[in-house]
Formats: structure tokens, C-alpha cells, sequence
């Protein structure tokens, strides 16, 4: 969150399953959709929050599955974990609040015991300040009023969460979703970064406490839970910042972008003529974006005219560009970016997918960029990572590509098919 010198226009707090994450697409567009807008329009200055009822180890694990973008602030395990940046720094204040005399994990197993409806979820979803279980289906309301009592008497002050019909999680009252959004708004208040505008997303129980933040926009993508969509008649049928969208998952999220007016609500993705360098070339970030959404059309076939853009990209670098490759071989960048000509449709048919991340434009001498990022590239089941680097310069008045230096990322191996 260094790069942010003022108050983030926006902060998006989402969900992951379900909200962020459409199991059912498998081929992520919509999740590619969100990605490709956040890079492009928001993440210079704006700040994205995951906010999963999974632990760390789970969320780390989802990671692997998904093309997740990396967000600044991740909050885990409901609500009772919250972490900073790339490599999840603790927010040790938070743990701190939330160790109590009125909370005991011991107590609560104990209690929970008595009930052989419960059965504990794998060590990995145990936490410090939570204690989760999987329930016989139908049996949640009854039991989960039963033991919040047995739990009073035992002076515990918790929440008991029962959600999916078929989890139970028991985590301490002053923790949940809700909680640590709060404590979060009051940090970044004090750190002189409040956002302009918040839009919580969910899809389940879970969530219902984003959206009972005052000032919080809020959206429940179309797929929401039942039980969800109860709580919002009961409690937000008439807040015009809490919205049932139409779209699902990270569709949605984009859908409630443009209902409230938070700023740009078109994916790249989505933009026939993005591809065009007429369009904007002024942003090298959006610059980034653009050729690496052309060079996944390419090699997925989908580009009508591509030697028209590939001629196009090629004048955009200086005539003495270069191309560090990750396997420490030195190229040109005009040839390399002419080569694609051979690579056109040979993902085609194929789960080929390419997205940018923690794109980050820095700009110390006057007429030259450098931009930082992660460039992710999956086909099927494999996928691969390079830290990038681009160097940019003005000439005339436009962008021209300068040098790209790419290292692999501590997720990749040397990879002989890599081309840029």
C-alpha cells in the first residue's frame, strides 16, 4: 500500500467461493474480466481486500486453482485473521483484540463434543480464534441456538455461524467479516488513507455482516444463498447501497461498479477496440494490459487481422529494443514480438489463459517508465510466472517499449516453450 500518496478511490472487500470465484466457470472469464479492469483502471491507486471464510493454508491453496489476482489486504478464516500484501504480514493488533477472557478454544471444544452431530473440519480450518465443524444436514438452527447457550454459561461471548447448510463455524463475538472491516476503515483512517468509496461483495451468511457497514457500498452477486438473500428482506430490502445484482460472481462485482457510479465498469476483455493503440497511449500500465490480452488472443486464435497489430506493437519498440528472456538469453524485442506470427492458434481450443498482476508504474525521470508486474500464463493444468519489467520512453508523443526484462517467479520452473 506504499505506492498510495492520497485517499484510494475505491476499495473492493469481496468474498472469494462464489463471489470472486464461479466454480461452475471453468474457463475464469469472468474472474479474467475482473482481473483485466482492475489492473487497467485500478490498481495504481485503489485497493483490493479478500475477505474469505477460508484459512490461509486453504486460501493459498485456491490460488493454485485460480488466476486470483494478489490483493493488498487479506482477511482469512472469518473474519479473525488479517494479513498485508504480498507476503501476508500479520496484523498482530488485530490478534491481539481478540484474545479475551470470554474466549476459549478449549471450552468450546469441550462443549461442541457433546453434540455427535459435529464433526470437526480438517486441522487446516482450525484456528486460534476459530473452531469449525461440518453438520448433519437440517440440524443447524436448533443446535446452533442450544449451544450458544451452553456457551454463555460457561461465560464465553461468541458467534456461532452456520452457513451452506452443512457448516458451523465458533469464532469470538468481536471477530466475523463485519468486525474486521471495521477495524480496517478505522487503520486506514488513522493512516491518513481512507477510501472515497467501499463495496463489500458476497454470496452467503458469511458476508451479511459487510453489509450492515454504514457508508458501505454492497453487492450480492446473483448466485447469493437463500439464506443470504432472507437476511437482506429482513435487513436491507430498503438500502439503496446494498444491491442483488444480476450477474454472477465477479460479473457482478463489475455490474455493481457501474450501478453506483464507482468509476470504470468496462473490462478490457470486453472492448473490441481496446486492442487499437489509437485508443490510449499515453497510460504505459494500460499499455502492459493491452499487449498481453493481444498476445493471448493470438495464440488462442481469436484475432482476425494479427499481423496488423503485430506490425503495430512492433513499431511501438525502439529499433534497438531488447528482450531479457527468463532463461537469461538476450533477443531482440521487434523480432521476438514479429515471431508470434508462428505462435497464432496454437492454443486454440485449449484452457490458455494470460493475466497481469501488481501492475505498478513508476515515473522518476522525466519522459521514461518503468513498469513492474507479475505475467501469469496457464494452459491447462500448467501454469507459469515471470517478474517483469518494462521500460518505456516518450518519443513524439507516444510510448515506445524500451526494454522488458523478465525473472522467474519463485512458482516457475525454466520453461523451453516460454516466449514473452
Amino acid at each position: 500500500m506504499e505506492r498510495l500518496i492520497s485517499h484510494p478511490p475505491l476499495m473492493i472487500v469481496s468474498d472469494l467461493d462464489h463471489t470472486m470465484v464461479d466454480h461452475q466457470d471453468h474457463e475464469n472469464l469472468s474472474l479474467l474480466r475482473f482481473n483485466s479492469l482492475w489492473e487497467y483502471a485500478y490498481r495504481r491507486d485503489s485497493l483490493l481486500v479478500f475477505s474469505t471464510a477460508r484459512s490461509p493454508i486453504l486460501y493459498k491453496e485456491l490460488r493454485k486453482e485460480k488466476p486470483l489476482l494478489t490483493p493488498d489486504i487479506t482477511i482469512t478464516s472469518i473474519g479473525t485473521e488479517i494479513a498485508f500484501g504480498n507476503s501476508m504480514v500479520a496484523d498482530h493488533d488485530w490478534v491481539e483484540s481478540l484474545n479475551s477472557d470470554k474466549w476459549n478454544r478449549e471450552i468450546v471444544l469441550e462443549e461442541t463434543s457433546k453434540f455427535p452431530e459435529l464433526t470437526l473440519q480438517p486441522k487446516t480450518e482450525q484456528r486460534l480464534h476459530k473452531v469449525s465443524f461440518y453438520i448433519d444436514e437440517g440440524k443447524g438452527e436448533a443446535l446452533t441456538k442450544e449451544l450458544s447457550q451452553l456457551l454463555e454459561k460457561r461465560g464465553l461471548d461468541v458467534k456461532i455461524i452456520y452457513s451452506w447448510g452443512k457448516n458451523v463455524d465458533v469464532i469470538p463475538r468481536g471477530a466475523g467479516k463485519g468486525e474486521a472491516l471495521e477495524y480496517l476503515l478505522k487503520k486506514l483512517q488513522a493512516e491518513g488513507i481512507y477510501p472515497v468509496n467501499t463495496l463489500a461483495c458476497g454470496d452467503s451468511e458469511h458476508d451479511a455482516e459487510l453489509f450492515s457497514i454504514p457508508d458501505v457500498h454492497g453487492v450480492m452477486v446473483s448466485n447469493s444463498q437463500e439464506e443470504l438473500l432472507k437476511w437482506r428482506s429482513e435487513n436491507a430490502l430498503n438500502n439503496l447501497k446494498v444491491i442483488h445484482s444480476t450477474e454472477r460472481c465477479a460479473d457482478g462485482i463489475i455490474q455493481a461498479i457501474g450501478h453506483f457510479n464507482l468509476g470504470p465498469n468496462l473490462s478490457p476483455r470486453d472492448v473490441s477496440e481496446f486492442l487499437d493503440r489509437k485508443t490510449d497511449n499515453a497510460n504505459p500500465g494500460h499499455e502492459v494490459v493491452r499487449f498481453y490480452l493481444f498476445y493471448e488472443k493470438l495464440r488462442r486464435g481469436e484475432i482476425k487481422n494479427y499481423e496488423t497489430y503485430i506490425a503495430s506493437f512492433k513499431e511501438s519498440c525502439l529499433h534497438a529494443a531488447v528482450l531479457f528472456h527468463p532463461s537469461g538469453a538476450e533477443k531482440s524485442l521487434r523480432d521476438t514480438i514479429d515471431e508470434l506470427k508462428k505462435c497464432y492458434g496454437d492454443k486454440r481450443e485449449k484452457k490458455f489463459w494470460v493475466w497481469v498482476d501488481q501492475v505498478l508504474v513508476t515515473n522518476t525521470i522525466p519522459g521514461k517508465w518503468i513498469v513492474k508486474f507479475d505475467k501469469w500464463e496457464q494452459c491447462e493444468d500448467e501454469r507459469q510466472c515471470c517478474k517483469t519489467i518494462v521500460e518505456f520512453t516518450s518519443k513524439g508523443g507516444d510510448l515506445v517499449w524500451e526494454t522488458v526484462k523478465q525473472i522467474w517467479s519463485e512458482e516457475s520452473d525454466d520453461n523451453s516453450s516460454w516466449i514473452l
